[in-house]
Protein backbone atom coordinates (compact mmCIF):
# COMPACT_ATOMS: atom_id res chain seq x y z
CA UNK A 1 0.00 0.00 0.00
CA UNK A 2 1.11 3.13 -0.88
CA UNK A 3 2.60 5.55 1.84
CA UNK A 4 -0.43 8.19 1.75
CA UNK A 5 -2.84 5.82 0.35
CA UNK A 6 -2.67 4.73 4.42
CA UNK A 7 -2.65 8.04 5.98
CA UNK A 8 -5.49 9.26 4.02
CA UNK A 9 -7.51 6.00 5.15
CA UNK A 10 -6.33 7.26 8.47
CA UNK A 11 -7.94 10.39 7.75
CA UNK A 12 -10.95 9.64 5.88
CA UNK A 13 -11.44 7.73 9.20
CA UNK A 14 -12.47 11.41 11.08
CA UNK A 15 -15.27 11.76 9.48
CA UNK A 16 -18.27 9.74 8.59
CA UNK A 17 -17.27 25.64 -22.86
CA UNK A 18 -20.71 26.14 -22.94
CA UNK A 19 -22.40 28.41 -20.36
CA UNK A 20 -25.97 28.20 -18.96
CA UNK A 21 -27.31 31.47 -17.81
CA UNK A 22 -26.41 30.48 -13.90
CA UNK A 23 -27.76 32.82 -11.51
CA UNK A 24 -24.71 34.73 -9.97
CA UNK A 25 -25.20 35.89 -5.92
CA UNK A 26 -22.75 39.10 -4.16
CA UNK A 27 -21.16 37.22 -1.88
CA UNK A 28 -18.78 39.90 -1.27
CA UNK A 29 -20.78 40.57 2.47
CA UNK A 30 -19.50 36.61 3.27
CA UNK A 31 -16.36 36.77 6.09
CA UNK A 32 -14.93 33.79 5.28
CA UNK A 33 -11.46 32.92 7.25
CA UNK A 34 -9.33 30.09 6.47
CA UNK A 35 -5.30 28.83 6.46
CA UNK A 36 -3.48 27.69 3.54
CA UNK A 37 -0.30 25.36 4.50
CA UNK A 38 1.98 24.07 2.68
CA UNK A 39 2.88 20.08 3.68
CA UNK A 40 4.69 19.28 0.45
CA UNK A 41 7.14 22.44 0.78
CA UNK A 42 7.69 21.58 4.57
CA UNK A 43 8.21 17.95 4.14
CA UNK A 44 10.15 17.60 1.00
CA UNK A 45 12.78 20.69 2.14
CA UNK A 46 13.34 19.40 5.81
CA UNK A 47 16.10 17.36 7.32
CA UNK A 48 16.04 15.14 10.22
CA UNK A 49 16.20 18.14 12.72
CA UNK A 50 13.23 19.23 11.42
CA UNK A 51 10.75 16.02 11.74
CA UNK A 52 9.84 16.89 15.49
CA UNK A 53 8.52 19.91 14.54
CA UNK A 54 6.48 18.77 11.18
CA UNK A 55 5.28 15.57 13.86
CA UNK A 56 3.68 18.67 15.62
CA UNK A 57 2.60 20.59 12.79
CA UNK A 58 0.94 18.37 11.05
CA UNK A 59 0.30 15.29 13.10
CA UNK A 60 -2.39 13.41 11.11
CA UNK A 61 0.40 12.82 8.59
CA UNK A 62 2.79 11.21 11.43
CA UNK A 63 0.80 8.29 12.59
CA UNK A 64 2.93 5.56 14.86
CA UNK A 65 3.51 3.35 11.77
CA UNK A 66 5.18 5.88 10.04
CA UNK A 67 8.59 6.05 11.55
CA UNK A 68 11.32 8.49 11.22
CA UNK A 69 13.50 6.24 8.77
CA UNK A 70 9.87 5.74 6.94
CA UNK A 71 9.66 9.96 6.78
CA UNK A 72 13.71 10.23 5.86
CA UNK A 73 13.68 7.72 2.88
CA UNK A 74 10.82 9.54 1.37
CA UNK A 75 12.41 13.02 1.63
CA UNK A 76 16.02 11.95 0.32
CA UNK A 77 14.21 9.77 -2.84
CA UNK A 78 15.58 10.82 -5.90
CA UNK A 79 12.13 9.87 -7.85
CA UNK A 80 9.94 11.99 -4.97
CA UNK A 81 12.39 15.16 -4.95
CA UNK A 82 11.88 15.13 -9.06
CA UNK A 83 7.56 15.49 -8.41
CA UNK A 84 8.54 17.73 -5.69
CA UNK A 85 10.79 20.03 -8.29
CA UNK A 86 8.36 19.84 -11.27
CA UNK A 87 5.28 20.40 -9.05
CA UNK A 88 6.85 23.70 -7.40
CA UNK A 89 7.77 24.50 -11.01
CA UNK A 90 3.62 25.60 -10.82
CA UNK A 91 2.57 25.36 -7.86
CA UNK A 92 5.65 27.68 -5.99
CA UNK A 93 2.97 30.73 -5.16
CA UNK A 94 -0.62 29.32 -4.65
CA UNK A 95 -2.23 33.19 -4.25
CA UNK A 96 -4.35 32.68 -7.12
CA UNK A 97 -5.33 28.54 -5.54
CA UNK A 98 -5.99 30.64 -2.25
CA UNK A 99 -8.31 33.51 -4.22
CA UNK A 100 -10.39 30.23 -6.12
CA UNK A 101 -10.71 29.31 -2.59
CA UNK A 102 -11.88 31.96 -0.91
CA UNK A 103 -14.34 32.80 -3.39
CA UNK A 104 -15.81 29.08 -3.35
CA UNK A 105 -16.09 28.90 -0.07
CA UNK A 106 -17.82 32.12 0.22
CA UNK A 107 -20.44 30.71 -2.22
CA UNK A 108 -21.01 27.67 -0.11
CA UNK A 109 -21.52 29.72 3.54
CA UNK A 110 -23.78 31.73 1.17
CA UNK A 111 -25.98 28.63 0.74
CA UNK A 112 -25.51 27.17 3.92
CA UNK A 113 -24.71 29.63 6.93
CA UNK A 114 -23.51 27.16 9.53
CA UNK A 115 -19.95 26.40 6.97
CA UNK A 116 -16.65 26.62 8.76
CA UNK A 117 -14.14 27.02 5.97
CA UNK A 118 -12.07 23.93 6.80
CA UNK A 119 -8.46 24.30 7.14
CA UNK A 120 -6.22 23.45 3.78
CA UNK A 121 -3.31 21.33 2.77
CA UNK A 122 -1.56 20.80 0.00
CA UNK A 123 0.94 17.62 -0.17
CA UNK A 124 2.00 14.63 -2.58
CA UNK A 125 0.49 11.64 -2.82
CA UNK A 126 2.99 9.98 -5.53
CA UNK A 127 -0.09 10.82 -8.37
CA UNK A 128 -2.81 9.20 -6.54
CA UNK A 129 -5.33 10.29 -8.75
CA UNK A 130 -8.36 8.76 -6.76
CA UNK A 131 -7.34 10.64 -3.55
CA UNK A 132 -7.13 14.25 -5.33
CA UNK A 133 -9.02 15.36 -2.88
CA UNK A 134 -9.84 14.60 0.95
CA UNK A 135 -12.23 16.76 2.91
CA UNK A 136 -12.49 15.62 6.41
CA UNK A 137 -15.11 18.51 7.92
CA UNK A 138 -12.36 20.71 9.09
CA UNK A 139 -9.29 19.78 7.29
CA UNK A 140 -8.88 19.81 3.04
CA UNK A 141 -6.13 18.21 1.66
CA UNK A 142 -5.19 18.89 -1.93
CA UNK A 143 -2.85 16.64 -4.02
CA UNK A 144 -0.60 18.85 -6.63
CA UNK A 145 0.91 16.11 -7.89
CA UNK A 146 -1.96 15.24 -9.75
CA UNK A 147 -2.52 19.06 -11.73
CA UNK A 148 0.40 19.32 -13.66
CA UNK A 149 -1.56 19.59 -16.75
CA UNK A 150 -3.32 16.74 -18.73
CA UNK A 151 -0.13 16.63 -21.21
CA UNK A 152 2.90 16.29 -18.53
CA UNK A 153 5.12 13.62 -19.23
CA UNK A 154 4.45 11.82 -15.66
CA UNK A 155 0.72 11.08 -16.71
CA UNK A 156 1.95 9.49 -20.26
CA UNK A 157 0.29 6.56 -19.50
CA UNK A 158 -2.87 7.33 -17.59
CA UNK A 159 -6.07 7.03 -19.65
CA UNK A 160 -7.06 10.23 -21.65
CA UNK A 161 -10.47 10.49 -19.63
CA UNK A 162 -8.51 10.64 -16.80
CA UNK A 163 -5.65 12.97 -17.50
CA UNK A 164 -8.14 15.06 -19.10
CA UNK A 165 -8.98 16.65 -15.61
CA UNK A 166 -4.99 16.68 -14.09
CA UNK A 167 -4.98 20.89 -14.49
CA UNK A 168 -4.81 23.20 -12.35
CA UNK A 169 -8.33 24.83 -13.39
CA UNK A 170 -9.61 21.90 -12.25
CA UNK A 171 -8.62 21.89 -8.87
CA UNK A 172 -11.69 24.17 -7.75
CA UNK A 173 -13.84 21.70 -9.61
CA UNK A 174 -12.49 18.93 -6.96
CA UNK A 175 -12.39 21.39 -3.69
CA UNK A 176 -16.20 21.80 -4.49
CA UNK A 177 -17.13 18.00 -5.40
CA UNK A 178 -15.58 16.63 -2.37
CA UNK A 179 -17.44 19.00 -0.48
CA UNK A 180 -20.82 18.58 -1.84
CA UNK A 181 -20.47 15.06 -1.59
CA UNK A 182 -20.76 15.46 2.25
CA UNK A 183 -23.88 17.78 1.96
CA UNK A 184 -25.74 15.66 0.29
CA UNK A 185 -28.20 13.15 1.84
CA UNK A 186 -27.98 9.88 0.07
CA UNK A 187 -30.76 8.89 -1.94
CA UNK A 188 -32.75 5.92 -1.36
CA UNK A 189 -34.37 5.79 -4.94
CA UNK A 190 -33.43 2.94 -7.00
CA UNK A 191 -34.63 3.87 -10.08
CA UNK A 192 -32.00 4.58 -12.95
CA UNK A 193 -33.91 8.02 -13.42
CA UNK A 194 -33.55 9.01 -9.26
CA UNK A 195 -29.65 8.03 -9.63
CA UNK A 196 -29.80 10.49 -13.14
CA UNK A 197 -31.28 13.08 -10.42
CA UNK A 198 -29.40 12.39 -7.77
CA UNK A 199 -26.33 13.14 -8.89
CA UNK A 200 -27.79 16.11 -10.99
CA UNK A 201 -28.64 17.71 -7.77
CA UNK A 202 -24.65 17.54 -6.77
CA UNK A 203 -24.13 18.97 -10.33
CA UNK A 204 -26.52 21.96 -9.86
CA UNK A 205 -24.53 22.71 -6.39
CA UNK A 206 -21.61 23.30 -8.53
CA UNK A 207 -23.76 25.43 -10.94
CA UNK A 208 -24.33 27.35 -7.38
CA UNK A 209 -21.23 27.47 -5.60
CA UNK A 210 -18.84 27.32 -9.19
CA UNK A 211 -21.00 30.20 -11.21
CA UNK A 212 -17.98 31.44 -12.75
CA UNK A 213 -16.84 27.65 -14.24
CA UNK A 214 -18.39 26.48 -17.39
CA UNK A 215 -19.75 23.42 -18.07
CA UNK A 216 -17.36 21.86 -19.88
CA UNK A 217 -14.52 22.38 -17.22
CA UNK A 218 -17.57 21.32 -14.37
CA UNK A 219 -18.78 17.84 -15.86
CA UNK A 220 -14.38 17.24 -16.86
CA UNK A 221 -15.29 16.44 -20.48
CA UNK A 222 -12.71 16.50 -23.77
CA UNK A 223 -13.97 19.00 -25.68
CA UNK A 224 -14.86 16.66 -28.51
CA UNK A 225 -17.41 14.48 -25.62
CA UNK A 226 -18.17 17.52 -24.98
CA UNK A 227 -19.56 18.71 -28.19
CA UNK A 228 -20.82 15.27 -28.93
CA UNK A 229 -23.47 15.19 -25.49
CA UNK A 230 -24.15 18.87 -26.15
CA UNK A 231 -25.76 17.71 -29.90
CA UNK A 232 -27.49 14.04 -29.26
CA UNK A 233 -29.04 14.82 -25.68
CA UNK A 234 -32.36 14.28 -27.54
CA UNK A 235 -30.90 10.83 -29.01
CA UNK A 236 -29.66 9.75 -25.45
CA UNK A 237 -33.21 10.54 -23.97
CA UNK A 238 -35.17 8.52 -26.70
CA UNK A 239 -32.91 5.77 -25.78
CA UNK A 240 -33.79 5.42 -22.62
CA UNK A 241 -37.10 6.01 -23.09
CA UNK A 242 -37.05 2.88 -25.86
CA UNK A 243 -35.19 1.07 -23.75
CA UNK A 244 -37.56 1.42 -21.18
CA UNK A 245 -34.29 2.40 -18.53
CA UNK A 246 -35.74 5.23 -16.62
CA UNK A 247 -37.45 3.71 -13.73
CA UNK A 248 -35.02 0.02 -14.17
CA UNK A 249 -32.95 -0.64 -10.74
CA UNK A 250 -30.65 -2.56 -12.85
CA UNK A 251 -27.14 -1.88 -11.10
CA UNK A 252 -25.63 -2.51 -14.19
CA UNK A 253 -27.18 1.02 -15.37
CA UNK A 254 -24.60 2.58 -13.11
CA UNK A 255 -21.73 1.12 -15.35
CA UNK A 256 -22.97 1.91 -18.24
CA UNK A 257 -24.08 5.45 -17.61
CA UNK A 258 -22.85 6.98 -14.10
CA UNK A 259 -19.82 5.88 -13.28
CA UNK A 260 -16.37 7.66 -14.31
CA UNK A 261 -15.78 5.73 -17.68
CA UNK A 262 -13.79 6.77 -21.49
CA UNK A 263 -17.26 6.21 -22.49
CA UNK A 264 -20.99 5.07 -22.20
CA UNK A 265 -22.13 2.00 -23.62
CA UNK A 266 -25.22 2.06 -25.48
CA UNK A 267 -24.01 -1.10 -26.93
CA UNK A 268 -23.83 0.51 -30.59
CA UNK A 269 -21.27 0.67 -33.05
CA UNK A 270 -20.36 4.59 -32.07
CA UNK A 271 -20.37 4.02 -28.80
CA UNK A 272 -16.50 5.52 -28.09
CA UNK A 273 -17.96 9.12 -29.17
CA UNK A 274 -19.83 9.21 -26.07
CA UNK A 275 -18.46 10.64 -23.03
CA UNK A 276 -18.76 8.40 -19.56
CA UNK A 277 -21.62 9.66 -17.08
CA UNK A 278 -24.22 10.65 -19.57
CA UNK A 279 -26.56 9.61 -16.86
CA UNK A 280 -25.23 12.21 -15.02
CA UNK A 281 -25.17 14.50 -17.69
CA UNK A 282 -29.11 13.94 -18.24
CA UNK A 283 -30.10 14.36 -14.53
CA UNK A 284 -28.31 17.73 -14.54
CA UNK A 285 -30.37 19.15 -17.67
CA UNK A 286 -33.22 17.92 -15.59
CA UNK A 287 -32.70 19.15 -12.55
CA UNK A 288 -31.88 22.57 -14.19
CA UNK A 289 -35.15 22.66 -16.19
CA UNK A 290 -36.96 21.91 -12.25
CA UNK A 291 -35.33 24.74 -11.28
CA UNK A 292 -36.10 27.04 -14.01
CA UNK A 293 -39.75 25.87 -14.04
CA UNK A 294 -40.05 26.15 -10.02
CA UNK A 295 -39.22 29.21 -7.96
CA UNK A 296 -37.82 26.93 -5.00
CA UNK A 297 -34.51 27.56 -2.54
CA UNK A 298 -31.76 25.30 -2.87
CA UNK A 299 -32.65 23.95 0.50
CA UNK A 300 -35.78 22.75 -0.81
CA UNK A 301 -34.68 21.12 -4.03
CA UNK A 302 -32.02 19.28 -2.04
CA UNK A 303 -35.05 17.55 -0.54
CA UNK A 304 -37.11 17.03 -2.91
CA UNK A 305 -38.71 13.59 -3.88
CA UNK A 306 -36.97 12.16 -7.27
CA UNK A 307 -39.85 11.33 -8.54
CA UNK A 308 -42.09 14.53 -7.70
CA UNK A 309 -38.78 16.49 -9.17
CA UNK A 310 -39.04 14.53 -12.30
CA UNK A 311 -42.64 15.31 -13.06
CA UNK A 312 -42.49 18.75 -12.17
CA UNK A 313 -39.14 19.68 -13.74
CA UNK A 314 -40.83 19.73 -17.26
CA UNK A 315 -37.64 18.68 -19.14
CA UNK A 316 -37.50 18.61 -22.59
CA UNK A 317 -34.05 17.45 -24.22
CA UNK A 318 -32.39 20.08 -26.07
CA UNK A 319 -32.46 18.91 -30.25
Amino acid sequence: MRFYQFILMVLLGFVSCKKEAIHKVDVSNVNIRFSLERFDVDFYTSEKKDLQKLKEKYPYFFPKQITDSISLSKITNKDEQELFSETQKIYKDLSPLKEELKLLFKHVKFYNPKFTAPKVVTMLTNIDYDSRVIYADSLLIISLDVYLGKNHEFYADYPKYIKENNTKEHIIVDVANAIIEKQIIPSKDRSFVGKMIHEGKKMYLLDMYLPSVSDIEKIGYEEDKFNWITQNEEQIWAYFIEKKLLFSTDTNLNKRFIDVAPFSKFYMEQDNLSPGRVGVWVGWQIVRSYMKHNDVSLQVLLNKNTTDLFKESNYKPRK
